[in-house]
């Protein structure tokens, strides 16, 4: 896993184009701590970048950036291609041969071979990468599927930058960041900001599953990503067979997990004790020669700690097992440098167990993998059991019926409802149950923005593949597995592991597998197949129970151990200093979580790290 940067100049390159190229991507170390390389093109039109995590071909013939065997092409790759040894076979079967044995090489040779499109569909794997071609002079970006991966990309003047992360354009003489106040809204609402949008005006995230072709003449509307693979591309398999679906569902398990195992330096894994963390422990302990390395976070709250029900399962599985029990010192040690992980504000609360497990894991290895994934293509999420409820509510009263029903159902007053019914209420006066959804994931579910000059323009509902209304409970998968997955879970494991120079793989996005269990039939519950292939490798009895999710006592610890740190950044100067949010309203809310009438520690949160983000901006400037 690694780091890329660099930039494509329509004009005259800075001066000094290699020491710029050079701190663009000293910026991106902690992704790539065993090296950096640069490569300048004679003409200095285009320059490219990396940083190092050695992973698969220790030695120097895996360095990038990288030359194909031609001439023609040069790459800075950031990824795994898991079946590159297949696709290396293919390459010797044509009488190519390599001149070493890492997956860059074997992706760049077939480049060369086959083009960049047919290139891509063939690889399965988590990556984004920078190719530029000395002949056409063009400079194409692209990444995986499903988004594991980040790019950004954007103009400065005419110069075309790009990076793993938004640090790195700082480092570009000129490059002055002007906060895009369209997203605030939509961020203090849902706690991320979705794709294609950043927190940056003219700066944008590469869409996952697409790849897009820049030549020097291109203009700034030019770019137009084309994709190589869709959701709507996974929804065409054929459907499965009930009397195969489990058989078929643990071989496809099987091979994700071991191409993801392919490793030159130690792996482990993190586990949870819940179904997708135990299945992915257990394939690998299945098919590893030695004991597996496992790793999960405790709280001492019994309401959220799952610790010892992971110990349980890594007992039975016979893993080599390390847990880390988390309080609210862990997370005051953490919380000063989300800003500086996250490049923009992110307030996934969980982002911080995730941090510390990632660091508590690098101890001891360089690779882990992950069960991220499977609530979103095997319905996990206690969300998806709603939605006939939520669809037959909106379609059984008309809107003129509703909306007025449920405006009155959000004055009730507190503490009465405990801002259910409000919830509630918000949720069905949507007009539809595509809009209710939304609302759904919402965490601020009252109409008054708490971001005071956001037009709220980039919503959730952008580029996204909507279903039939009959198809609700699918939609809901389809949308999270579009927008949720890369915007949130995988933006979240990508900064918390390369921040300690951990790569964390996902064996359950492997496309196979998507497309696997999106020709399940949506009517019947997805994860109780999972369940059946884990209960090959695990009793029922240390995994038979609630849910719980990997949460913290984030609510208590404001009103407590977090409070004086909460208060200085909800202060009516601190609020008022930045001019972008809404101080009335987020001092009611703040006053309100600590007098325990309402639990509001979501919207709060996601305040708390958008202010400590300005706060880090100021220092930055």
């Amino acid at each position: 896993m690694c780091g890329i940067a660099g930039f494509l100049s329509k004009e005259r390159p800075p001066a000094g184009a290699e020491t710029v190229l050079g701190n663009m991507t000293k910026s991106l170390a902690h992704r790539g701590p065993d090296g950096q390389g640069l490569w300048v093109d004679d003409s200095g039109a285009a320059a490219l970048g990396h940083r190092r995590l050695a992973i698969i071909d220790l030695s120097e013939t895996g360095l990038q950036p990288m030359r194909s065997a031609s001439g023609r092409y040069v790459i800075t790759f950031n990824g795994e291609i898991y079946n590159y040894r297949e696709m290396r076979g293919q390459l010797e079967s044509r009488g190519i041969k390599l001149r070493g044995s890492s997956d860059t090489e074997v992706l760049l040779e077939t480049i060369a071979l086959d083009g960049i499109a047919k290139t891509l569909a063939a690889a399965n794997g988590m990556f984004a990468l920078a190719l530029w071609d000395r002949q056409e002079r063009t400079l194409t970006l692209a990444r995986d599927r499903i988004g594991q991966k980040p790019l950004y990309y954007g103009w400065r003047g005419k110069t075309l930058l790009f990076a793993s992360e938004l640090k790195a354009f700082r480092h570009y003489p000129g490059f002055e960041p002007r906060i895009d106040q369209s997203v605030l809204d939509t961020f203090t609402r849902y706690a991320w900001i979705p794709g294609p949008h950043t927190i940056w005006q003219g700066i944008k995230k590469l869409p996952p599953g697409t790849y897009a072709t820049i030549s020097l003449s291109a203009r700034h509307e030019d770019i137009v990503p084309q994709p190589y693979w869709t959701v709507r591309d996974a929804l065409a398999g054929k459907p499965v067979p009930e009397a195969e679906s489990k058989e078929r569902l643990k071989n496809i398990l099987r091979r994700a997990v071991s191409e993801c195992m392919v490793s030159d330096v130690p792996l482990g894994a993190f586990l949870s004790g819940g179904v997708d963390s135990s299945l992915i422990a257990a394939l690998m302990q299945e098919q590893s020669a030695g004991k597996v390395r496992t790793f999960s976070i405790g709280f001492h709250d019994e309401a959220y700690d799952e610790a010892p029900y992971a110990k349980a399962v890594a007992g039975h599985l016979g893993t080599e097992h390390t847990e880390l029990y988390v309080t609210a010192n862990n997370l005051m040690d953490v919380i000063p440098s989300l800003p500086e992980i996250y490049d923009e504000p992110f307030a996934d609360i969980s982002q911080i167990p995730v941090f510390l497990m990632c660091e508590m894991a690098r101890e001891k290895v360089t690779v882990c993998l992950s069960g991220d994934g499977g609530d979103e293509l095997f319905g996990g999420y206690a969300r998806y059991s709603w939605s006939k409820k939520i669809a037959c509510a909106i379609s059984a009263l008309p809107a003129a019926v509703r909306e007025p029903l449920c405006a009155m159902l959000q004055t009730l007053p507190l503490p009465w409802n405990r801002g259910k019914i409000q919830r509630l209420a918000y949720i069905l006066a949507a007009p539809t149950p595509q809009l209710a959804y939304i609302r759904l994931l919402s965490s601020w579910p009252r109409a008054e923005s708490l971001a005071a000059k956001s037009k709220n323009s980039a919503g959730l509902a952008d580029d996204v593949l909507w279903l039939p209304p009959d198809d609700f409970r699918r939609q809901m998968q389809i949308f999270d597995i579009q927008q949720y997955l890369p915007g949130d879970i995988l933006t979240k494991t990508d900064r918390a592991s390369m921040a300690n120079a951990l790569e964390v793989r996902v064996p359950l996005l492997d496309h196979r597998l998507i497309e696997f269990a999106l020709a399940l039939p949506h009517e019947k519950s997805k994860k109780a197949l999972l369940r059946e292939v884990l209960y090959d490798y695990v009793p029922p009895a240390l995994l038979d129970r609630p849910k719980k999710g990997f949460d913290l006592p984030l609510a208590a610890w404001l009103r407590g151990d977090l409070r004086q740190w909460a208060e200085e950044l909800l202060s009516l100067p601190r609020l008022e200093e930045h001019g972008f949010l809404n101080p009335p309203l987020i001092r009611k809310a703040w006053q309100t979580h600590l007098s325990g009438k309402c639990d509001l520690h979501y919207p709060l949160w996601n305040i708390l790290v958008l202010q400590s983000w300005l706060e880090h901006q100021k220092a930055e400037s």
